[in-house]
């Protein structure tokens, strides 16, 4: 037991080396990502035990990817193999004023056929305690989202704690999908639910503003709507530029709200698989921490993997409870 579960796509990220745009280089390099599967390895990195689900080309791509994802220790037991390729997203990174960009080419990817049939849920959680899962998967097409709330129903009949990362992205649900519906829907099996006032405004058609008043309002809201939910945790971003941000987290947990101070990310180095490393952080932090510390060590988690190039976010428990300790400096270790 006391396995994290997660399910969503593996893509390979396509970059040109440090902050230039494709036509100004033609030497790129590639990583191997996707949200769920960040927050995955991240968990990983932490000392938790992961299994991530997913389907993958049955290609020397895919293979590379499977090592990628083995060699953080995640098991890739009920990893799938396709026929269809890997599906691909081309990065430019910005910086200061100028914005990053990317162009994703995952239409016809090999998770893009999912189909409940694929994953055998039963033997996929046996071990499981808790499940993740994002609005990525749902948003992709009707197979991933059919697998996915299968997998949640039986999630839940299992007891498994599962924590919710409803992202709404309206350019990814080009199948026909009602995007309210589907994660009105999927919320029904939640306990966590990782988002701030736009997720919330999404899912239940309110306006409730950024204040703190409106999010503990729009919390009890959420949690009368949804039974099943027993936290409501917000990461609020406050974006000075492309290269400088703050990063603070607050909580509404059914009885009190917690609010942590901002965090300072003064040059972000990757700006890819931020709130990944958040959700892994607040999974990892609620197992082995209370509520306040908990979005502490996720805050400090998010902070960390803006240093890192890549998808995934490689610090460790002890790098991130030195952020949380105040060891910010930066300096030499010896």
């Amino acid at each position: 037991m006391n396995q994290i579960i997660t399910f969503g796509e593996v893509l390979m990220r396509i970059s040109p080396r440090g902050n230039k745009k494709f036509m100004q280089s033609n030497i790129v390099e590639f990583y191997f990502g996707g949200t769920e599967l960040n927050v995955a390895i991240s968990i990983a990195n932490f000392g938790g035990n992961v299994k991530h689900i997913s389907l993958v080309s049955d290609d020397f791509i895919g293979d590379t990817a499977v090592s990628y994802i083995r060699k953080f220790g995640v098991s890739t037991s009920s990893v799938v193999r396709s026929k269809r390729p890997l599906g691909v997203y081309f990065l430019e990174v910005g910086a200061v004023m100028r914005p990053s960009q990317i162009s994703y080419n995952r239409s016809h990817s090999s998770f893009s056929e999912v189909l409940p049939a694929m994953v055998d849920w039963e033997k996929a959680i046996k071990k499981g305690n808790w499940m993740h899962w994002t609005g990525i998967t749902p948003a992709l097409t009707q197979g991933a989202y059919d697998t996915l709330k299968e997998g949640l129903i039986l999630a839940k009949e299992k007891g498994l704690t599962v924590s919710a990362d409803p992202t709404y992205r309206s350019g990814l649900w080009k199948y026909g999908k009602d995007p309210k519906e589907t994660l009105v829907d999927l919320l029904h099996y939640s306990n966590i639910f990782i988002g701030g006032i736009n997720e919330i405004n999404e899912v239940l058609g309110t306006d409730y503003s950024y204040a703190n008043e409106d999010f503990i309002k729009a919390s009890k809201q959420l949690m009368e709507t949804f039974p099943s939910i027993e936290k409501v945790v917000d990461k609020i971003r406050t974006a000075l530029n492309a290269s400088s941000h703050k990063i603070r987290a607050r909580m509404w947990n059914g009885k009190e709200f917690r609010e942590t101070n901002d965090l300072d990310i003064t040059h972000i180095v990757d700006r890819i698989g931020t709130g990944d490393a958040f959700a892994a952080g607040l999974i990892y932090g609620l197992q082995h921490y209370d509520d306040y510390k908990a979005m502490l060590f996720a805050c400090a988690a998010c902070a960390l993997k803006h240093t890192y190039e890549g998808d995934v976010n490689y610090s460790t428990v002890d790098d991130v409870v030195k952020i949380i300790e105040g060891n910010i400096s930066g300096r030499f270790v010896r």
